[in-house]
């Protein structure tokens, strides 16, 4: 000891020195260091028994277990070959991106699309999307196609757009005439008549920079985050949410259109069912006017665009290439900054279609950019008033609460988290500070509530720098039953409405994950979906129950058992080595057989 304490660094060890040294230095295989590495793999192994998706994987079967070695070994080789700077491109250094498993979405997107990965991830099936607002939902490139092909659709704002600083920020709306207008001049130009309507097609022609080509481009820029501000997390959360708000404004004025509406729900549902998901539990936020075809007068309610919602549905059903979709309904959902008046009559527009389309509105949620609304516990008499309301007119419209979508501890955004809990929220949207507050944590398992976990979008809204950095590994390591959603994927940069890009962010972002966690929660999502009306007892029975139930719950989660397998066979049979996939096979079902 005395001698190490006197030498002056950084003096180096004579080899003689070294030698002596070096002989008491123990071995990796000395038996007290084995019994130190076997009680650290008991600790970690007693840990992931915690796991929410422990017993998935403990009821895998040798085919899934195969299928989740040939995952892991791919993954592993991706990593090593294909998110790693040695082999970064010209493209990625440029946009100052350092390449690494889990990084940024909007950096890995167009690379991750690319991978073998991805090809096998797109083909898994996801069961239900519980978390989806059904104004982002549709790819902007068909949604603007449609727009400018739809005759009589007309754009107007309430101010002209002749500069670069209007085009960028001014608040831009289309509609339906029945007649062309546009005798206010160039809606380009400065001498533009404020708010008059001006013919799309014309307007599209004379885009200042471009034409149609600039105007698409245009267009889908003021509708979408942007790579670079979803990664300008200086400028905080306040500010992506103000694009992010001022985007639906835009939208709400396209989709629903009658005609376009119509092409807007077959695309979704196409897209939905071509990645593997065949359930969705939608949400809308009722602050626009519908327009039903051939009319500029909206609607004096949503009745007739739940209808033809409906007709949509079962339309897509009983296609050919949508018999196999489950279908969809409408967690309805009121703005939360608004005053106590407009959010009583929009929860009074809820109980009236409620009572009209049963089998289409699920459920109620307040959304909103948390941190700039109204708290859960501001809005306790609305809430009340609400729930006596239901109980008089003989229908149960339970919560679905977006909660803890924020970066606060202690806030009121954050505490909403224990009003939706108080409240017998059925799923939490988000969640995102639940890891924060452990006694939550114990409730919301024992309550059994799910967590709709939404990855990219807490990226792209600065919540988090990337998937690493999500605390959503932190809710699965204790306990909590969580899915993955896209939130809002035309917007957000997904380009898609299906689900494969959150599913492969978090496969490769995540170790302990693998194809079984990731199978797990898709498995999740069907167990905690709203495919029927239940009250509170019949509901936390069906989640307990699962596919021992008799409801059509328990009939789709073992449905989705079967496609599981069926996805775990083609992994093993399209990406396996044959010979020792076999072998492996043939070995643990007979261990199973001896056991």
């Amino acid at each position: 000891m005395s001698r190490v304490r006197d030498m002056v660094w950084p003096s180096r060890m004579a080899e003689e020195e070294w030698a002596e040294v070096s002989q008491d230095i123990p071995a990796k295989d000395e038996p007290f260091i084995n019994k130190f590495l076997s009680g650290r793999e008991a600790l970690i192994a007693q840990e992931k028994q915690q796991r929410s998706d422990h017993a998935f994987r403990q009821s895998l079967s040798p085919l899934a277990k195969e299928a989740c070695s040939i995952v892991d070994r791919i993954r592993q080789e991706e990593q090593r070959t294909i998110w790693t700077s040695e082999f970064e491109d010209i493209l990625a250094q440029k946009a100052g991106a350092n390449v690494y498993p889990g990084m940024m979405f909007s950096f890995a997107k167009e690379r991750m699309e690319k991978t073998k990965l991805w090809q096998i991830i797109r083909k898994m099936p996801k069961g239900a999307l519980l978390h989806a607002h059904m104004d982002a939902m549709v790819d902007f490139d068909y949604l603007f196609e449609v727009l400018l092909s739809e005759p009589g659709m007309h754009i107007h704002c309430m101010t002209s757009l002749s500069t670069p600083a209007a085009r960028e920020g001014a608040p831009i709306k289309f509609r339906y005439c029945k007649s062309e207008q546009g005798s206010g001049g160039s809606i380009w130009s400065s001498d533009y008549k404020p708010d008059t309507p001006i013919l799309l097609s014309k307007a599209v022609e004379s885009f200042p920079d471009g034409g149609k080509a600039g105007f698409l481009s245009w267009l889908k820029d003021r509708c979408t985050i942007t790579n670079i501000e979803s990664i300008e997390h200086h400028h905080g959360v306040d500010a992506v949410w103000r694009k992010f708000s001022s985007v639906f404004t835009i939208l709400n004025t396209i989709i629903f259109y009658e005609p376009i509406f119509r092409k807007f729900m077959r695309r979704m549902m196409q897209q939905l069912l071509a990645d593997g998901v065949k359930w969705v539990d939608l949400r809308l936020a009722f602050t626009f006017f519908y327009y039903a075809e051939g009319q500029d007068t909206p609607e004096p309610s949503y009745e007739r665009m739940f209808k033809v919602f409906g007709e949509e549905i079962e339309k897509f059903k009983a296609s050919e290439e949508g018999k196999e979709f489950w279908g969809c309904r409408m967690i309805w959902t009121g703005i939360r900054v608004l005053d106590t008046r407009k959010i009583v009559e929009d929860m009074d527009q809820c109980i009236f279609i409620k009572q009209l389309y049963p089998e289409l509105v699920s459920g109620y949620d307040l959304v909103g950019q948390e941190d700039a609304g109204r708290p859960l516990k501001d809005l306790l008499p609305e809430l009340f008033w609400f729930k006596k309301q239901c109980a008089q007119e003989g229908i149960d419209i339970p919560f679905f609460f977006h909660a803890g979508e924020c970066l606060g501890d202690g806030s009121d955004t954050d505490q909403n988290l224990f009003d939706a809990v108080l409240l017998g929220t059925r799923r939490i949207g988000h969640g995102f500070s639940l890891y924060k507050h452990p006694l939550l944590i114990d409730m919301v398992k024992e309550k059994r509530i799910l967590v709709e976990s939404c990855p990219i979008s807490n990226e792209v809204l600065r919540l988090c720098a990337s998937v690493m950095s999500h605390p959503l590994p932190a809710l699965l390591a204790r306990g909590v039953s969580c899915s993955l959603c896209n939130d809002d994927p035309a917007i957000l940069g997904q380009d898609t409405a299906g689900m494969t890009h959150d599913f492969w962010q978090a496969l490769q972002g995540w170790d302990n994950l693998g194809l079984a966690g990731l199978a797990s929660l898709a498995e999740n999502s069907v167990r905690w979906a709203a495919f029927e009306d239940q009250n509170a007892a019949e509901w936390l029975e069906g989640v307990k129950q699962a596919t021992l139930g008799n409801g059509v719950r328990a009939e789709r989660m073992k449905q989705w058992s079967v496609e599981w397998e069926q996805f775990c066979l083609w992994i093993v049979t399209e990406h396996g080595d044959d010979a020792d996939s076999l072998k492996k096979l043939m070995a643990e079902t007979s261990m199973d057989i001896q056991d």
